[in-house]
């Protein structure tokens, strides 16, 4: 007789296939989602109804087996393929993509969720965002550009926006000092003609001049009787050179209390003359001096040719409060000039803010000797915020093989007062590296140059990329790179637990786990690959497969249902 179960047994074929074919053809339908995830139906036995639960074996029979019809099929569940998809290059490097295990972290209203697309832009606020405007979540760094871990927030990467200045802190140099080059004898020697006093205290007897004296107090040669300076009125060196080098212009403002000492500093550190090195051969002290007696005062340079001096009537002139050129009176002479194999290099350096500084290190063949020649070397600095261009001097010695005796560098500070910038600065200039070093060997001249320095001016954000660590590094127009970021990934004890909430992105389950957040690499997360997606895992020749063997199932079931509607309908028939 027709049983009435096996309608319902091919009513759940039916169902139960129809459901599997939904699955097949979601998974299909994603073959071109980017990194999406393929799903399968497994399907599990209804309760079977038991006729017996059978017998034990005894003497007189072997025992026999439970009797049981099965009522159907039933959906087991779904199991959801977390294995990677193929990895496709894009080339924009704001493309990412997992290498492993892993998911990215989005910020979606306040709600964290987990997706492996990496199809990432900027929007306007310059936050890293997928397709639907979820924020990436990740690590930012410190004002110094390092990354600070354990605490999640928007990923920002504001190009064209992010500036950036690097303060110079090394220079190295390369080149050779000739070995062979001529030994100075003398600095520069520069004398004013002979100042006498129109009125003013009177100096000890037999002196023409003092220190002390006022230089309002001092006659003026071109008009006898009147003094050569007036308070309100400004000096100004104008013009002056140094080794062929035009000096920069420098003011003394006159007051009424200014004294020759003043003008003699004034002199000294325009012209930057290093007062610190050792006298000159000739006996000679760098500096300005005066003789009390004539009232001449003298200017001594130091030693090289590059310090020679060139300082003519005319560069020493007045002005009026106004800025009006009212005359030179002060006439020089130049009996002597600096001597001494030397050479000089203008590097340029930076401040903390990327102001440019220009920087001239000077060389100058100080000795020979049997083991080896010693060489002084003189840094000045235009843009020392003081008026001393003179920044510092020492000796360096080569030993008989013409290679540095000490690789230890020179450390330089340069004065930035009231500039906003960090003060002072300090710089240190290395004759020795790796990858090139000063040498002093014969040759037919000098050479000096400088091949690094580690400073930069201001820059702007043009482009980042992220490395395999989820590191994202920062590119800037003046040349710099820094760390702005880095991507955080989560894993899970069982990524098959998510729940999908669509948009290529998951939740967490109450059977995945908790997120474990870890930087890329770390704690079983995988790699990050820049400039590629993931693509989809769905094998299309299984899924066809899946996709017959369901049809063939469903068309099974479904002649169960009509071949127990004939029986059926055969025993209405008996009972007519």
């Amino acid at each position: 007789m027709a049983s009435t179960t096996a309608f319902f047994t091919g009513l759940s074929g039916l169902n139960a296939n129809a459901r599997n074919l939904d699955v097949i053809g979601n998974n299909i339908a994603n073959v071109n989602t980017t990194a999406f995830k393929s799903n399968r139906m497994l399907f599990s036995s209804q309760f079977s109804r038991t006729f017996s639960i059978g017998s034990i074996p005894s003497a007189d029979s072997g025992g026999t087996n439970p009797g049981q019809i099965g009522l159907g099929v039933a959906i087991a569940g779904t199991q959801r393929d977390f294995s990677s998809g193929a990895l496709s290059t894009t080339g924009d490097q704001r493309d990412l993509a997992i290498e492993g295990n892993g998911f990215f972290i989005v910020n979606r209203a306040g709600s964290q969720h987990y997706t492996r697309a990496g199809a990432f832009r900027q929007n306007s606020e310059n936050d890293l965002v997928n397709v639907s405007g979820d924020r990436v979540q990740g690590y930012s760094v410190d004002s110094d550009f390092n990354i600070v871990p354990g605490r999640l927030g928007d990923l920002n990467i504001p190009i064209g926006q992010l500036t950036l200045a690097q303060a110079t802190r090394n220079v190295r140099f390369t080149g050779n000092l000739n070995a062979n080059g001529t030994l100075p004898t003398h600095g520069t020697h520069v004398d004013l003609d002979p100042l006498t006093l129109v009125s003013g205290p009177i100096p000890p007897s037999g002196d023409a001049l003092e220190t002390t004296s006022l230089l309002v107090d001092i006659n003026d040669p071109t008009n006898t009787g009147n003094p050569m300076f007036i308070a309100g009125q400004v000096l100004e060196l104008n013009n002056a050179e140094k080794g062929n080098r035009t000096i920069p212009t420098a003011q003394l403002a006159i007051t009424a209390t200014t004294t020759v000492q003043d003008f003699m500093d004034f002199l000294t550190q325009a012209l930057g003359i290093n007062t610190t090195a050792s006298p000159n051969p000739d006996g000679g002290i760098p500096g300005v001096s005066l003789d009390p007696v004539t009232g001449v005062l003298s200017v001594t340079g130091n030693t090289g040719t590059v310090n020679n001096i060139g300082l003519g009537s005319s560069d020493l002139r007045v002005l009026d409060a106004a800025g009006t050129v009212l005359g030179s009176p002060l006439v020089t002479t130049t009996p002597t000039q600096a001597d001494g194999e030397s050479i000089r290099t203008t590097f340029v350096a930076y401040d903390s803010l990327g102001t440019p500084i220009n920087v001239d290190l000077a060389m100058v063949l100080d000795s020979r000797s049997a083991t080896g020649t010693t060489w002084r070397y003189f840094v000045e600095s235009p843009d020392d915020t003081d008026l001393n261009l003179a920044v510092g001097t020492g000796t360096v010695d080569f030993d008989s093989s013409g290679q540095l005796s000490t690789a230890t560098p020179i450390t330089i500070t340069i004065d930035r007062d009231n500039t906003g910038a960090m003060t002072p600065l300090s710089i240190d200039l290395s004759l020795a590296s790796q990858t090139g070093s000063v040498t002093a060997l014969t040759d037919t001249g000098s050479s000096l140059a400088a091949t690094f320095q580690d400073g930069s001016q201001i820059g702007t954000l043009a482009s980042f990329a992220v490395g395999p660590d989820g590191i994202i590094s920062g590119a800037f127009t003046n040349g710099l790179t820094r760390t702005i970021g880095q991507v955080a990934l989560a894993n899970f004890a069982n990524p098959g637990g998510l729940v999908d909430v669509g948009s290529n992105l998951f939740s967490t389950g109450p059977n995945s786990g908790t997120a474990v957040v870890a930087a890329p690499g770390s704690l079983g997360a995988g790699r990050v690959v820049g400039g590629a997606l993931e693509l989809s895992n769905v094998d299309l020749s299984q899924e066809f497969i899946n996709l017959i063997l369901t049809s063939t199932g469903y068309s099974a079931s479904s002649r169960v249902i009509t071949t127990t509607d004939q029986l059926m309908q055969q025993l209405l028939v008996l009972g007519r």
